[in-house]
């Protein structure tokens, strides 16, 4: 009998209740990686910290300088350890220490803020561990950043301490914005993070349904200004940063191409193989053919980038045929690519399964050796990009501290 019901069921409900134990068990899964990254004490993510040393070399002067002001009231009087060590500093009080100093490296308000596109319609590629990476960098430096997740699967906002699908409703994305701009306004999406001075606006699986919109949009009214959707909510709130990064989908739909026509500096990730070698150049073509066709239809004018630059990702060089397509990416493209590139590493691996990035970490998860080179090529990566952006800005004439 049982069995003869069994066959009865439809197989559309069969399947439906078999994905939604997959779902529930998986939102398990997910709560326990999300839990385990939160601060046992706070219930939240915690910011990095830093010692003395790396905390002068961040604010830009010296440890003895730090002691000093500590000494004479300009900076409060630092608290041991029960062992006696000095207490680390978070990103909070070196702004702190900055103020007092004048070292901040925020933008003057002449310059034009960096919007920066972390792009190419792979996955898998490095994406949104450079987009995160590169946001959490220009904010432990002491910029003012702004990280938009653009991406319905979200994996940026997870790394945030959120679960996308649960802890956020539509309206707590730039879905919900779009839909009641008047009503909301974008600065009551954004929300702060527990690394100070970067902020975000998140995303999960409802924002998918703007690629329907944005279509049926175009379709209905004939008109290309829905394009401007995230250019537009950028607009409102660019003053108050000096860097806004963004992480689209690993698609070129509408979303994509909203997010394109908003940044003014484009960073494409490529790992040195033949299919992402193959699947970059794709995309590359794909959105040049794409923005002229919007250029002629709807009479735009093409976005300006203040520059475009090629990352190698997921570089293994032990790998032979890495180098060579490597070697070969770095002659083609010249000065359009990074000289620094981002190798394969554990540490990025092992850090994003505690649901962290590699500068969150208080400790090494492997070792040292490997730590410290993962920091190393994951700096200069976000260096080098710094580097970039300070030469669009006139008042810093591309000085890099």
């Amino acid at each position: 009998m049982a069995t003869e019901q069994l066959f009865e069921a439809p197989v559309d409900d069969l399947i439906e209740d078999g994905l939604a134990t997959l779902h529930r068990k998986a939102l398990t899964i997910l709560k326990r990686l999300r839990d385990s990254a939160l601060d046992p004490e706070t219930g939240a993510k915690k910011g990095p910290s830093f010692p003395i040393s790396k905390a002068a070399s961040l604010v830009g002067r010296t440890a003895s300088a730090i002691r000093e002001a500590e000494r004479d009231g300009r900076l409060p009087e630092r608290d041991r350890t029960a062992s006696g060590h000095r207490l680390q500093y978070t990103l909070e009080e070196l702004d702190h220490m900055r103020n007092v100093f004048g070292t901040r490296p925020w933008r003057a308000p002449t310059d034009t803020p960096a919007i920066l596109s972390v792009s190419n319609f792979k996955g898998g590629v490095g994406k949104s561990t450079i987009a995160l990476h590169l946001a959490q960098h220009f904010a432990i430096r002491g910029y003012r950043v702004l990280f938009i997740d653009c991406d319905s699967q979200a994996s940026s906002t997870m790394m945030f301490g959120y679960r996308p699908d649960i802890d956020l409703g539509e309206e707590d994305t730039l879905y919900g914005h779009f839909h009641n701009p008047e009503l909301l306004g974008v600065r009551k999406i954004i929300r702060k993070t527990h690394f100070h001075g970067l902020d975000l606006i998140p995303a999960n699986l409802k924002l998918y349904n703007l690629e329907y919109e944005i279509a049926g949009y175009l379709a209905q009214n004939q008109s290309f200004d829905i394009i401007d959707l995230i250019s537009q909510a950028i607009e409102e709130v660019v003053d108050d940063y000096d860097i806004v990064v963004m992480d689209p989908p690993p698609a070129l739909g509408m979303v994509s191409m909203a997010v394109l026509q908003a940044a003014n500096a484009m960073v494409i990730p490529m790992p040195p193989s033949v299919i992402d070698f193959a699947s970059t150049v794709s995309f590359i073509d794909m959105a040049r053919t794409t923005m002229k066709q919007l250029e002629q239809l709807g009479g735009r004018v093409k976005p300006a980038y203040n520059f475009i630059r090629l990352v190698g990702s997921r570089v293994d060089e032990s790998k032979s045929m890495q180098r060579e397509i490597l070697a070969m990416m770095r002659q083609v493209f010249g000065g359009s690519m990074l000289n620094s590139v981002l190798r394969t590493s554990a540490e990025i691996d092992n850090a994003s399964s505690r649901m962290k990035t590699v500068f969150e970490l208080d400790r090494p998860v492997t070792s040292h050796e490997v730590h410290n080179r993962c920091m190393k090529h994951l700096t200069d990566v976000c260096h080098d990009i710094e580097t970039d952006v300070l030469r669009t800005w006139e008042s810093r004439a591309g000085v890099v501290s």
